[in-house]
């Protein structure tokens, strides 16, 4: 498992928990295979994250992070099927994402129109710039999220061009809450 790139030993785990407590900030990791679930089950986290690749790759370990009955977040990027993987869990909320990388505008067409009238209350994206998360926000979404880089330029995994930097990311941040506290007033 150390050769995957996404991978953080315990050491490393151990400390982002002392950091993001601290800080005061939630700490969430997706969560790619079973030794990774029991790397972090410990923690007492309140959050989980799962990959497209993760539902379309081992159902059977989505289910199980499912039913530890913390909140779960899983994309649906790689998910071909008009049903959901797992239907009527309160704590799973599904993400509508495309799995490209970067994502184009053009892969984009069945992107939701509201997401209030869909099974997505979040969006995963992969495009290069904000505007779709924005658009996304506008349309519904509740939950955004924006891979972080403090390097577009690095080529270590192919991500970085499409995530956004500090500044993007407060952009995101300070237009999207203006955004939904309008459209929470009724604009």
């Amino acid at each position: 498992m150390p050769n995957e790139i996404n991978f953080l030993d315990m050491e490393r785990i151990k400390t982002l928990k002392k950091w993001t407590d601290e800080f005061n900030i939630e700490l969430m990791f997706s969560i790619f295979n079973k030794e990774s679930l029991v790397m972090v089950k410990n923690l007492d986290l309140k959050k989980y994250k799962i990959a497209s690749r993760t539902v379309v790759g081992d159902l059977e370990l989505v289910k199980e992070i499912v039913s530890l009955e913390k909140k779960t977040y899983i994309s649906l990027g790689m998910w071909d099927k008009d049903e959901l993987p797992i239907k009527n869990k309160k704590n799973i909320e599904y993400f509508w994402c495309k799995s490209k990388y970067p994502t184009e505008i053009s892969d984009l067409k069945n992107f939701p129109k509201n997401f209030k009238d869909s099974d997505f209350t979040g969006y995963s994206d992969h495009s290069i710039g904000i505007d779709m998360p924005l658009i996304a926000i506008s349309r519904g979404a509740i939950v955004i999220e924006k891979h972080f880089t403090l390097d577009k330029t690095s080529t270590v995994v192919r991500d970085h061009i499409l995530s956004a930097t500090p500044d993007e990311f407060k952009n995101l941040v300070d237009i999207g809450r203006s955004i939904n506290r309008k459209i929470e007033i009724g604009i």
